[in-house]
């Protein structure tokens, strides 16, 4: 079966790379079971992808440390759009998608976008790396408190997922797996118009549904198309 038709809109996409850091990070995760994913029609125009229950329409009252140990809320960044991600330093996807996080959060100053790193992780790991990697933009540091953070998303320990919340914090898509620069365009497009009043909640949803599910068939045709180019070896 080609690339083109394995794609399925909806699959939560695990990072299992970094064997060492998911097996540390599992101590953690003990008891956070799986719970029959929710058939609300609210979570599933905000994330097509199973979830633990239902997605919360606005951005959740979550509070956690950054860097230095001061507590932030989510709350701060009301009155501006916010992509919200959650990452580990141990997944490859995650690590991949950091420049790109950056270069979104520049490319779309003109609508005050704010990208929100949360790192399900240990703080010993985070802190080299944000450095290392040079992020620009608040990284908040979750360890035990980060189960309570994908708890209020409703999500389980699925990396990298995203988060896209309108001005008044209103949730309007929430990607699982890893971003490319055509989702954060196509999402982020959506999330103008309904600060506009160009779009409804609902329409918004939908259009970025559909959209993702283009974009992704095409990713996958690129990459048919990519292999049949490609000279065998003998």
């Amino acid at each position: 079966m080609t690339p083109a038709a394995r794609v399925v809109l909806g699959v939560v996409l695990v990072a299992a790379s970094g064997p060492v850091g998911f097996l540390a990070y599992r101590v953690l995760l003990a008891g956070h079971g799986s719970v029959t994913p929710t058939t609300s029609s609210a979570s599933r125009d905000i994330a097509p992808a199973p979830v633990r229950h239902p997605v919360p329409e606005r951005l959740p009252e979550l509070a956690l440390p950054d860097g230095k140990g001061a507590s932030h809320s989510l709350s701060e960044w009301r009155g501006r759009p916010v992509l919200v991600n959650f990452w580990a330093t141990w997944c490859e996807p995650c690590r991949r998608e950091i420049p790109l996080l950056k270069a979104l959060r520049h490319q779309h100053a003109d609508m005050r976008l704010e990208v929100v790193g949360v790192a399900v992780d240990f703080r010993a790991a985070v802190l080299p790396y944000v450095r290392q990697m040079d992020i620009d933009y608040p990284i908040l540091i979750g360890e035990e408190d980060g189960l309570k953070a994908l708890d209020a998303f409703g999500m389980d320990a699925a990396f990298p997922f995203s988060v896209f919340a309108a001005s008044d914090g209103r949730i309007v898509a929430l990607k699982v797996g890893e971003l490319h620069p055509d989702d954060g365009d196509l999402i982020l497009s959506r999330v103008a118009d309904v600060d506009a009043g160009r779009l409804s909640l609902t329409e918004a949803r939908r259009q970025i549904t559909s959209g993702l599910r283009t974009l992704a068939v095409e990713r996958a045709k690129r990459s048919d198309g990519s292999a049949a180019a490609s000279p065998r070896k003998s």
